[in-house]
């Protein structure tokens, strides 16, 4: 047998539970496993508040449930890589999988690309998405405070997202094409019981029309009676719309490479493989019968299990064999357990286990985990940074205060912070380097150079970088310190070429789990190119900003170049924010 480094037992397509669990699998048994994901790793999940019927799990979030799996994988040696995957060759033993980053080698392939919310394409649909209309009821949902909303949809996430939305809406009006709800009665129960839900069964939406300040009506089809009418709020004010209607299979890259059905999805046989040997399929993106993270967890567990054979097999025929996981963080734990009893005679102790209704004490913003990624960071960084802080006496401006102050703490010297200076080391003022509004509390991310001078960058947050925006503003502090984010050629080339100012502006809340995609990718850019300013904004803090956008629904990112300003909405690729800035 030959040890090939450049050889991956499997590739994982796709980090959502399906994905993640198989990679668990995989790399705990030994195997050499790659996950890939071209967004954020966790799937459509992440956008669920509320997760209750996750066995083991008492009550979570989408965003915790598929973190704790990512750390799972990890620990047992799981490789992660951030790319778009676009295209695989399937010919011979060994497989190829192209991205955006290069290729990929590798025996197996396992596709979880999972699927994405379907649009209905009632008038209106496309004009208002953002503006009204909207996909994620926890991303969204505290933009309807104290209105009423629609939701669209009659399956699982209709029903659990109306009572979540209850939260915020003074009325849920929720519309049921079918006579009846298409998931679990017991789901289904809770939003019939709720005062705050009124179901309409049998009605479709046909469009939406808006006024000043929002959708002021919807058209709505009784398909009983080929009836329709003309809904208003009782307060005839203005709503939101929220649909889950359903997914649609991200099955792009597979199509005419395995077999699909007619609606996209992937058919997979008796142990997940599809029509190719060696490719087999988990999660959303499959036939089945029940879409939820029980059945794509489950799903990458038994597509694991059968990889494991074909990689074994595989090396036994081409006598190749990966490089296998090795001192990986769970073999360190154990051997460090195990060391520690041998020196005190005795056995380690079990784990207290806690109710799950109170985290660890912990002081300051930074738990212990937090800690250690942390000193993983800044052991990389290359440069010194200044963190310039505008702030305005607010409480909020204390919290970011004590915020930077317990970060640069932790740095071993690569972060400084200074408070109240407007101008960097060369007189230039922060403000002066584009058209963003100066909106305090801000943090702005300089360079140090070697002679200790501070100069400003393009990169900035304003309010306090907590919540989900901690990971995007970290890889911000990596990104301008280097060595950063890794980027394809093509891509990186873009970046370069991009020789007129730009101002983007990224409005955000703090819940959101797509909007730290947005706020990465724009400061990825800006961290390669100084002629483009990227700032984040926590609308929480600033709803003048929300009322000038009209913004419902974010991530909302404003992109300001040669005088004009337009106005998008949803996650982005570093790629797809380039095609925005028009690079």
């Amino acid at each position: 047998m030959k040890e090939d480094k450049n050889l991956y037992d499997v590739v994982i397509i796709g980090g959502g539970p399906a994905g993640l669990s198989a990679g668990l699998y995989l790399a705990r048994a030994r195997y050499r496993t790659l996950i890939l994901e071209k967004d954020d790793f966790g799937g459509q999940i992440t956008i669920t508040a509320d997760v209750v019927n996750y066995p083991g799990v008492a009550r979570t979030d989408g965003h915790k449930l598929t973190e704790t799996m990512r750390q799972q994988a990890q620990d047992f040696g799981a490789e992660f890589m951030t790319a778009e995957a676009t295209g695989i060759d399937v010919d011979g033993d060994i497989k190829v999988v192209h991205t955006s980053r290069g290729d990929l080698r590798t025996f197996g392939v396992l596709i979880a690309t999972g699927a994405s919310p379907r649009k209905i394409g009632f008038e209106g649909e496309q004009e208002y998405a953002g503006r009204g209309v909207a996909y994620c009821a926890t991303c969204d949902g505290e933009f309807f405070s104290g209105r009423e909303v629609l939701v669209v949809g009659g399956g699982f996430a209709a029903a659990e997202e109306s009572v979540f939305l209850t939260k915020y809406a003074t009325k849920v009006t929720l519309l049921v094409r079918e006579e009846d709800f298409t998931c679990d009665a017991s789901v289904a129960a809770e939003a019939r019981n709720n005062d705050k839900i009124e179901i309409h069964y049998s009605t479709e939406l046909q469009g939406v029309s808006a006024g000043p300040g929002g959708l002021v009506e919807a058209t709505l089809l009784d398909r009983t009676t080929g009836e329709t009418k003309a809904w208003r709020p009782a307060d005839q004010g203005t709503f939101g719309v929220f649909v889950f209607a359903g997914y649609v299979p991200q099955t792009g890259l597979v199509k005419g490479v395995v077999d699909l059905d007619d609606h996209g999805y992937v058919i997979t046989h008796g142990y997940l493989e599809t029509s190719v040997p060696g490719v087999y399929a988990a999660g959303d993106l499959r036939v089945k019968n029940l879409r939820q993270v029980i059945t794509a967890t489950s799903d990458g567990a038994v597509a694991a299990v059968e990889l494991e054979r074909y990689a074994s097999d595989m090396s036994a025929r081409t006598g190749l064999v990966p490089p296998r996981p090795e001192n990986t963080p769970y073999e360190k734990s154990e051997k460090e357990a195990a060391e520690s009893a041998a020196a005190s005679g005795t056995s380690p102790a079990p784990v207290a286990q806690g109710t799950g209704n109170a985290p660890a004490k912990t002081s300051g913003f930074f738990g212990p985990d937090i800690r250690k990624q942390l000193d993983l960071v800044f052991g990389k960084m290359i440069g010194k940074l200044e963190l310039a802080l505008d702030l305005d006496g607010s409480q909020v401006s204390k919290e970011l205060e004590a915020f930077v102050d317990e970060l640069v703490g932790l740095s071993d010297g690569k972060l400084t912070s200074r408070v109240g200076s407007r101008t960097d080391e060369d007189g230039k003022d922060y403000d002066s380097v584009g058209d963003l509004p100066d909106a305090r509390p801000s943090v702005r991310i300089c360079r140090v150079d070697d002679q200790g001078v501070s100069r400003t960058t393009g990169l900035a947050f304003h309010g306090v970088p907590s919540g989900h925006e901690f990971n995007s503003f970290v890889l911000a502090l990596y990104n301008v310190a280097g060595p950063g984010q890794q980027v394809d050629q093509p891509t990186s080339d873009r970046i370069d070429a991009i020789k007129d100012q730009v101002d983007v502006m990224m409005l955000v809340s703090l819940t959101c789990t797509m909007c730290p995609t947005t706020v990465l990718s724009a400061q990825r850019v800006a961290a390669q190119n100084g002629m483009v300013r990227a700032e984040a904004y926590d609308l929480a803090h600033f709803p003048e900003l929300k009322d000038r956008y009209q913004v419902m629904s974010v991530p909302c990112i404003v992109i300001r170049k040669d005088g004009q300003e337009t106005v998008e909405f949803g996650k982005k690729s570093v790629p797809e924010m380039l095609d925005l800035i028009g690079a």
